[in-house]
């Protein structure tokens, strides 16, 4: 996740950073500008057309259109928007429950290999997450600190969160906690299987193919269609303006796809390693 100044307009408008759509978008605009010109050049060189002929309406069209566009594009940012911050929120959940159960633990347990082995799996189950939303390896390497073996093909979050339940379990047999310090920690550890849950919903739930392919279309042929509107008022200037606009209505889309699924490698996706990182330092200093 970029970190910046929100203040700093200059630095935005005249920097180009690594994830800005226009970098994604210069070849498709390079296109454009050349059909933007041959249109404009055939048009005005070979067809006279005369001031009333039906052409010079299409602006008409150009600007119901437009605002169409704009109702759909608003609705896809924000729907990519609300994946984005649910998914902020499911992580920022993440991290208070981390340390609430940290928190519970260094009062009720004694003994100093309990304290140790939660300092050391709490942190952890955020790592496997964060592995496992991004569709990483997490090999058997990780686990051989417990001294246990898992089956890789198995769900990896959930076989950590088993590890904690039967510690919890081992604890409670050898009356180490009482019933009622069971069920005091007991909503902490189900949160963190309900957490895995949510962000798996966003991953692999993605905005409806037909949706997303019909957006791109209506954009595709709503620029094609602007130098024929606009050529008879504007000329060879017709071609910066549909580059522009293109540029505008093309971003919104990038943005979306991009911040839809929150959980990769992106420069706007969600800080998922820094936070595992904040985990284990709290983590540390509770337990």
């Amino acid at each position: 996740m970029i970190s910046y100044n929100p203040k700093e307009w200059f630095t935005f408008i005249f920097r180009f950073h690594k994830a800005d759509t226009f970098r994604t978008l210069f070849p498709l605009i390079i296109g454009i500008s050349i059909y933007s010109a041959i249109i404009v050049y055939f048009i005005q060189n070979y067809f006279h057309l005369s001031d009333n002929h039906h052409l010079k309406n299409i602006t008409i069209m150009h600007s119901m259109l437009g605002f169409v566009i704009s109702l759909l594009l608003v609705f896809r940012t924000n729907t990519a928007y609300d994946r984005w911050w649910e998914g902020r929120k499911q992580w920022g959940a993440l991290v208070n429950n981390s340390r609430n159960l940290a928190l519970k633990l260094s009062v009720i347990l004694v003994e100093k290999e309990d304290r140790l082995f939660f300092k050391k799996i709490i942190p952890y189950y955020s790592h496997v997450l964060n592995l496992h939303l991004k569709n990483q390896n997490i090999s058997q390497e990780l686990f051989e600190e417990f001294n246990i073996k898992i089956e890789l093909t198995k769900h990896k979050p959930n076989q950590v969160v088993k590890l904690m339940f039967k510690k919890v379990n081992e604890l409670f047999i050898g009356n180490k906690i009482t019933g009622e310090q069971l069920l005091f920690i007991n909503q902490e550890l189900i949160s963190f299987t309900d957490i895995c849950g949510a962000c798996e919903r966003i991953k692999n739930t993605p905005i409806p193919f037909s949706y997303s392919v019909f957006l791109k279309k209506f954009i595709f042929f709503y620029v094609m269609t602007l130098p024929f509107g606009y050529v008879f008022n504007l000329g060879f200037y017709t071609i910066p303006v549909v580059i522009f606009i293109f540029y505008v209505l093309a971003s919104l889309e990038l943005i979306a796809e991009e911040i839809e699924e929150p959980f990769g490698n992106d420069e706007n996706d969600l800080p998922t390693e820094r936070i595992t990182e904040n985990i284990k330092k709290n983590i540390d200093e509770i337990l």
